[in-house]
């Protein structure tokens, strides 16, 4: 009775603040009104609380919704593949040292300033020199030699060594120069343009009618930031938003018969990550029990219903020629095997341990849940540490203070190096603090590498590397159900986490 009196009250709250609006305005609108304005609410679990520049932004979650805002010199496809944007053609010197692009007649800035070569060549510049307080630098743009406007309409990047990996670090955002309010206010050339965001609550983007390429087919979106799991459903059953991703299972089989559920991939690497400067996971052999004692196919049956992909390293399916199937097994599900490692390395009796994990990601808690009971099996005991999403990022992202956590870690760009590269011992987003000197050189080697089947092999062979000392307990790579409100069509699904709206249309 007291559930029931609970999911009343709740429900009755979040029907209070469908009718006396908040954020974007449109949370008064049912969703017939919506339909006949041609405006969308998205739901998401996170608000976009880091900043909004894209060249500062490090959250998947901000960078997943600001990809309708922002292009690059070329974008990314649903295929994987790259197509001019900003740019409208591209060559590639035959010694592969000098790209020259040529920019699209006519790209405005949402602010209605045209695009020119100085602003491309100031947005690259900002990325690689990363001068500028908070920007993250783009680790491949230390291999440009040179970089020079032309003319108006003509970029020319000169390289020092040849990289088959350039071209997609070239996807960063192109920005007008000396704008000084992309943290809070940012303008790119995307089909969408920024609005508003009221903290806790909404982001507001309308349609860009000066877009230079396919026009949005939606006149508004606003994303409705909703981090309390419980009221997902409540959102969408309620008629206060029409579309959620990244549902789980059991989410799904709640829903009425207003929604389609589209099914996808997360394109992001599910895994318990082992900080290895914390005791006891600076010893290999624990990581290894720990691997042996999680079995990840229960982990998709329990909590996922068989959804999913199984994984073994820091790769994931969609990256083709670098995903090495094989690492799956690499940790056949064996308690007794995890038993003698434990023992081996001083912990017969098993140890205590934390999981910290973002309480607004629901697929992440349910794993860690199924994971914490496996581990009694084998003398450990785990805690599950549930923490707002802007506290994981600052103390556990950016602090490396945690034991393990439970998570998924995307790519930028459809790069190897992209998923690869932050687990070298020097990099700035190596959280688990993973130092192996072959690892270091392997990646080394791949990026003095400029033949495609050999650097592909070197990739696979750091993958290989994160498996055989157990950096992280890997488990899987998410199916991605989309709850969308019938009526609505043309959810596209990228290699890369990203939400592409520009695509979604009233049937």
């Amino acid at each position: 009775m007291k559930k029931k009196i609970l999911a009343l009250v709740l429900l009755g709250a979040l029907l209070s603040t469908v009718l006396t609006g908040c954020g974007g305005g449109s949370a008064e609108q049912t969703p017939e009104d919506r339909a006949a304005a041609n405006e969308l609410n998205v739901g998401i679990a996170q608000d976009l609380d880091d900043s909004l520049d894209p060249h500062k932004a490090v959250a998947a979650g901000t960078k997943e919704v600001m990809f309708n805002v922002f292009e690059g010199l070329v974008k990314p496809t649903s295929t994987g593949d790259l197509t001019p944007a900003v740019a409208e053609k591209y060559t590639i010197s035959e010694d592969g040292l000098t790209y020259t692009f040529t920019l699209r007649e006519g790209v405005k800035f949402h602010n209605g300033d045209a695009v020119t070569a100085e602003d491309v060549v100031n947005s690259i510049s900002r990325c690689r020199d990363a001068s500028d307080e908070g920007v993250q630098e783009v680790a491949a743009f230390a291999n440009i030699a040179y970089l020079t406007a032309v003319d108006d309409h003509t970029v020319e990047i000169g390289l020092a060594e040849p990289s088959n990996e350039f071209l997609s670090y070239l996807t960063v955002a192109i920005l007008p120069t000396d704008y000084a309010e992309q943290d809070t206010k940012p303008v790119g050339t995307g089909p969408f343009k920024f609005v508003s965001r009221t903290a806790q609550d909404s982001v507001v983007l309308e349609k860009f009618d000066e877009y230079w390429g396919t026009p949005a087919h939606l006149n508004k979106v606003t994303f409705k930031i909703i981090e309390n799991a419980d009221s997902i459903l409540m959102s969408l059953k309620s008629g206060a938003v029409d579309m959620f991703g990244h549902l789980t299972s059991t989410q799904v089989s709640q829903l009425n018969e207003d929604f389609n559920v589209i099914e996808g991939t997360m394109n992001l690497v599910q895994a318990l990550y082992l900080n290895h400067a914390e005791k006891p996971f600076d010893d290999i052999r624990v990581r290894q029990a720990l691997c042996y004692a999680v079995d990840k196919q229960q982990i998709l049956d329990l909590a996922f219903d068989g959804y999913g992909s199984l994984l073994g390293s820091s790769m994931y399916p969609a990256f083709g020629k670098y995903f090495d199937e094989s690492l799956n097994n690499y940790y056949p599900y064996d308690v007794e095997k995890a038993k003698t490692l434990l023992a081996d390395a001083g912990y017969a009796d098993g140890f205590t341990m934390t999981i910290t994990v973002p309480s607004n990601y629901q697929p992440h808690i349910d794993t860690a849940q199924v994971v914490v009971e496996q581990l009694k099996k084998v003398n450990i005991t785990a805690e599950i540490q549930l923490v707002e999403w802007g506290t994981w990022l600052s103390d556990v992202y950016g602090g490396r203070q945690f034991q393990s956590t439970m998570v998924g870690f995307d790519a930028s760009t459809m790069t190897a190096r992209a998923l690869l590269e932050r687990w070298t011992s020097v990099h700035s987003k190596n959280m688990i603090n993973y130092d192996n000197d072959a690892y270091d050189q392997l990646f080394a080697a791949a990026q003095a590498c400029y033949d495609d089947a050999e650097q592909t092999e070197i990739y696979r062979e750091m993958t290989r590397n994160l498996a055989e000392n157990a950096a992280n307990v890997y488990i899987q790579d998410m199916a991605d159900l989309v709850a969308l409100r019938k009526g609505l069509e043309g959810v596209t699904f990228y290699p890369i986490y990203v939400m592409d709206l520009s695509t979604i249309r009233y049937a």
